[in-house]
């Protein structure tokens, strides 16, 4: 079963991702509260997922000890393989997403991690970029179906 494990938005850029438990989604515009929300916002930029199983990977492959909202992306899953979707439909709980894009790491998030190996080795385990279809609520434990 694969479901979210964890949920985390800022408002501002370059800020510390703040753990949710729930939060709100507007479709078009993107997570309440988000740094990212905006009126007319890109189907690239409201919202992004991570497989919590990437980043575990990782930690045990070269002995750091990363949370999973360092890697500042929105949605950390598990038990899903995220990559095969791009092009598909998904629900997380009632909300509904089309996956449009990898989420390749940025230059900032390896700098901010003070690693220099995160742009090669999060280039096909950087999650997904998501536009919100439906408006609604995503909590920690929904589960993550394709459609």
């Amino acid at each position: 079963m694969s479901f979210v494990f964890e949920i985390g938005i800022t408002e501002k850029n370059n800020k510390e991702i703040k753990k949710k438990e729930t939060v709100e989604l507007i479709a078009s515009k993107g997570i309440i509260g988000d740094r990212y929300f905006h009126d007319f916002n890109g189907d690239r930029e409201q919202i992004t997922l991570i497989e919590s199983e990437n980043i575990d990977y990782y930690n045990k492959t070269f002995n750091t000890n990363f949370n999973y909202l360092q890697f500042r992306r929105n949605i950390i899953t598990k038990g899903i393989e995220l990559n095969h979707l791009v092009g598909k439909n998904i629900f997380v709980g009632k909300v509904k997403l089309k996956v449009n894009d990898l989420c390749r790491p940025c230059k900032d998030l390896q700098t901010g991690l003070d690693k220099t190996n995160i742009i090669k080795e999060f280039l096909r385990r950087g999650g997904l970029r998501c536009e919100i279809l439906t408006s609604g609520i995503i909590k920690i434990g929904d589960k993550i179906k394709v459609e």
